[in-house]
């Protein structure tokens, strides 16, 4: 079944500016339908005839005002989004049309390309939560709830644990996590990446331990969230500079073995990760110029083995007149180990030590 076009309805006295929107926004015919009327009363007629999704609204008209009008859409049509216009804004204002369920306040003058986008972030089809949360995509479900002035319960759930989110008409006011309890449990809850959650509706906290405003909370869990990614992504580098220092120490255990030119790790697209040549063969063998090769001859085999129905490339060794190539997978991993040595080294104790530096290298890579 085809949904219906959406509706949007412009409501201002001055018929110079409803004539001015119907033109400038002709052109999103296409995305939905734009009634204009200069009259609180008109508009209520509008609501009462046909579904509207949005409706935008000057605050100060004859006979029904913008917030008189608010009032009577949001206890008759709950579902419309209503946006208030005005030309005389002040503090008192907004905050009793956000207290009506006011959807954006903006005032006079203003683009009319704002109010094209306005209208069409406001009517797009989102998609809805499916129950995951993943990276920081809780903020916007906390958003959400607070933005609607919603009276909930959020259940989040996190590695088999549970935290608790309330909110009372929009605002954060409980948030508990085993023995964490207001703010502290909030920006606990905050930093954890991905869970499942549920949501009862008109459920009220059992205690307020949150009195800030929740931009406010909000913006603090968002400065700490940054913070600890900041740290991480410290910790993350530091521990890459130490994992290649164990592999440089364990590569050049191999090079001191005798005969031995060169070992490399190559990853799974085929470049070579970390690689050491002995510093008898530097002059000889040039690593920049060798990785393509050993890159284009380990696609080769594999896709031989392919068209071979043979999966699962493990080893592969080529022996030439004086010198030995030995290309081994990591067990369970995608990269790859390759040793190049003298002929004259015995095979066996080639394998040998190539298997245990594979289990050496594996927990480094």
């Amino acid at each position: 079944m085809q949904s219906r076009r959406k509706r949007v309805l412009v409501v201002d006295d001055e018929e110079d500016l409803t004539w001015s929107i119907s033109k400038h926004l002709a052109k999103d015919v296409d995305k939905y339908e734009l009634i204009c009327v200069n009259s609180g009363v008109k508009a209520l007629e509008v609501l009462s005839q046909l579904p509207v999704d949005l409706v935008i609204s000057d605050i100060r008209m004859p006979e029904i005002s913008g917030l008189e009008l608010l009032t009577k859409i949001k206890d008759a049509y709950p579902n419309t989004k209503v946006v208030i216009m005005t030309a005389y804004g002040s503090s008192e204002v907004q905050d009793e049309a956000n207290k009506l369920g006011c959807l954006k306040y903006i005032e006079k003058p203003f683009e009319i390309n704002e109010i094209r986008q306005l209208i069409i972030g406001s009517i797009q089809e989102k998609k809805g939560f499916e129950g995951k949360i993943s990276e920081f995509q809780l903020t916007d479900l906390i958003q959400m709830n607070c933005l609607g002035r919603m009276t909930t319960a959020l259940y989040i759930e996190h590695e088999g644990t549970q935290g608790e989110i309330y909110f009372d008409e929009g605002n954060i006011v409980h948030a508990e996590f085993e023995n964490l309890q207001g703010e502290e449990a909030f920006y606990e809850i905050l930093s954890w990446e991905g869970g499942n959650f549920s949501v009862e509706r008109e459920k009220p906290p059992a205690k307020e331990t949150i009195i800030k405003g929740w931009q406010s909370v909000l913006l603090e869990g968002m400065r700490r969230l940054d913070e600890n990614k900041d740290s991480y992504q410290i910790e993350k580098e530091a521990d890459r500079k130490k994992r290649l220092k164990k592999i440089d120490v364990l590569l050049q255990d191999l090079i001191d073995i005798n005969g031995m030119i060169l070992a490399s790790i190559f990853d799974p697209e085929g470049f070579p990760m970390a690689s050491k040549i002995h510093p008898s063969k530097i002059k000889e063998y040039d690593m920049i110029e060798m990785a393509p090769l050993f890159s284009k001859m380990i696609k080769q085999i594999e896709n031989n083995g392919e068209e071979l129905k043979l999966n699962g490339l493990k080893d592969i060794i080529f022996e030439f007149e004086k010198t030995l190539i030995k290309i081994t997978r990591f067990p369970n991993k995608s990269q790859f180990l390759i040793i190049m040595t003298e002929i004259k080294n015995n095979l066996g104790v080639i394998r040998m030590e190539t298997k245990k530096s594979l289990h050496d290298l594996a927990k480094y890579i």
